[in-house]
């Protein structure tokens, strides 16, 4: 895939089908209009991201942009509990010291999403938000950092390693040979899949999905719908699909302003407070999730940097042997490489910002800004930044440049500061977005040929696993062996790509690497 192509103005307009169209339709995506009719003036801006020929406009990105950032804010709050709370192997938190910091995680989190979102915009044109990867910050805190003689230094250290690994494989052209090998089809179902899980994430980040073990996932907390916050969620999801279906202009950022309006009036009259307490307890299980939307707060505090370079290149090589930190760079790669896989389709075909031949604009600049994202989380200490999936967010509310992407990033960097005004959106307010979304990128499932068994069961494999594992990589990697199996058995292993082989026999051993790890450890 050439990584300079563009494509052309009207390509994606002219064959926007499913989740791509409804997004052009009714937020003022590259769906329906011509770039006539949304041309910037020809401006610097213009010309730099391209808005024109992509159908776009300043209005748009800047609408999309924000629109990602309310999405994904909660990560200013979230990654703090993920990896500020545990020790180490030396009793010390992240950062330092006896005690968690979990301040100066949250402003290391929003100065490094910042940089590298805006970074991602420069050099990618891709409107795809970059942070720390909740999957990578809780395989770090429970997998990583758990094991004996390791410390968060050593732990940083290894994520720095893996990005730098990243970058070779970029530019040396093998991660996106590895991209191409995928069948469309499996392209198709990774983005379906995704649509589910992060239809999941909404549900779940708001209480409205619950689980309690015994039966599995239930509704709310007890079986039933009941508190303040959920009666937010369901008032803006329905507020959400009616002005969709209506084809309001950037409803999806109405929804979650006009939410957080409600939330902070029912707050103020309720005192609803927050659903767990400052050791992570559940203390009044109808409280609001990760940040109670309130203005009565301090809005203007001195940033603490003290976790930004906190990494030791090469102490985990010394502090756990060779191989067991070989196996941990080795997971922390598979899950990373694959993510952002999944991730760009998702953005692309949520804004239908594919060529005319099904590829992504400047595909292989996208993936080093990516790879340089886990390097800069890794010294900055924040885990491992990639591309976040509630991207496509922004997308469906018409972004479609790396501009919508400076946006989201000057309003991370302004959290800095402005840490309170990521806590006043509740994630009630804002988790209906992932649902939509999770609707559009749904749509895509009729371009899977379900007659076709032996791409059509692997796409199954792939839909399902990844919101009954909780995992974008795992659904992937499922989807993969399971393709190869089945060509492989029938005797038509011609009609697999040679890296497809490879990544799944790579998968394999990562879906095995906890007890390969033990193993190891035991020797």
């Amino acid at each position: 895939m050439n990584s300079h192509q563009t494509p052309s103005s009207d390509s994606t307009s002219q064959r926007q089908a499913g989740p791509a169209s409804a997004a052009g339709s009714a937020s003022g995506g590259t769906g329906t209009t011509s770039s006539a009719a949304v041309k910037s003036g020809g401006g610097f801006l213009d010309r730099f991201f391209e808005l024109s020929t992509r159908n776009s406009s300043v209005g748009r990105e800047v609408r999309g942009g924000v629109a990602t950032f309310f999405a994904m804010a909660y990560i200013v709050v979230l990654n703090p509990l993920i990896m500020g709370t545990v020790a180490d192997s030396a009793g010390e938190f992240l950062g330092g010291g006896a005690e968690p910091n979990l301040p100066a995680i949250a402003a290391a989190t929003s100065l490094v999403s910042g940089l590298l979102t805006i970074l991602m915009g420069l050099v990618g044109n891709f409107p795809m938000a970059v942070s720390s990867s909740l999957g990578l910050s809780a395989l770090l805190t429970y997998g990583i950092v758990a094991l004996p003689g390791m410390t968060w230094a050593d732990a940083m250290g290894l994520v720095v390693i893996e990005g730098v690994i990243l970058l070779i494989l970029v530019l040396t052209g093998f991660r996106t040979a590895i991209f191409n090998a995928v069948p469309e089809q499996l392209k198709t179902a990774i983005s379906v899949g995704i649509g589910l899980f992060i239809a999941m994430i909404g549900m779940i980040n708001t209480g409205f999905i619950s689980y309690e073990g015994g039966p599995g996932f239930q509704l709310g907390m007890n079986g039933y719908i009941s508190g303040w916050p959920l009666v937010i969620f369901l008032l803006a999801l329905f507020a959400l699909f009616v002005m969709w279906a209506a084809g309001v202009r950037g409803a999806i950022l109405y929804s979650i302003i006009g939410a957080t309006v409600v939330a902070l009036v029912l707050e103020a009259v309720f005192r609803v407070g927050p659903q767990t307490g400052a050791d992570g307890g559940v203390v009044n299980e109808h409280g609001w999730g990760l940040s109670v939307p309130t203005l009565d707060q301090e809005w203007l505090s001195l940033p603490d940097f003290s976790v930004l370079g906190s990494f030791n290149l090469l102490g985990s090589w010394s502090h756990i042997g060779v191989l067991s930190a070989t196996l941990a760079v080795f997971t922390l790669l598979l899950a990373n490489f694959f993510d952002l896989l999944g991730t760009m389709v998702a953005v692309s075909k949520t804004g239908g910002i594919e060529d005319e031949n099904g590829e992504i604009p400047r595909s292989k600049r996208i993936m080093i800004a990516d790879a340089l994202g886990a390097v800069g989380g890794g010294m900055g200490g924040t885990s491992s930044n990639s591309g976040f999936i509630e991207s496509t967010v922004g997308a469906g509310d018409g972004a479609r440049t790396g501009l919508a992407n400076v946006v989201t990033g000057v309003l991370f960097l302004l959290t800095i500061l402005l840490a309170p005004l990521a806590a006043v959106i509740p994630t009630e307010a804002a988790s209906p977005t992932l649902v939509l979304v999770g609707f559009l990128m749904m749509q895509q499932i009729t371009n899977i040929d379900w007659k076709d068994l032996e791409l059509a069961i692997p796409a199954y494999m792939t839909i399902v696993m990844m919101p009954f594992s909780y995992s974008i990589t795992n659904g992937i990697g499922a989807g993969f062996i399971t393709y190869v199996i089945i060509k492989l058995v029938r005797g038509r292993f011609r009609e697999v790509h040679p890296l497809m082989y490879l990544t799944s026999a790579l998968f394999a051993v990562y879906f095995i690497s906890g007890p390969l790890q033990d193993l190891v450890a035991g020797l």
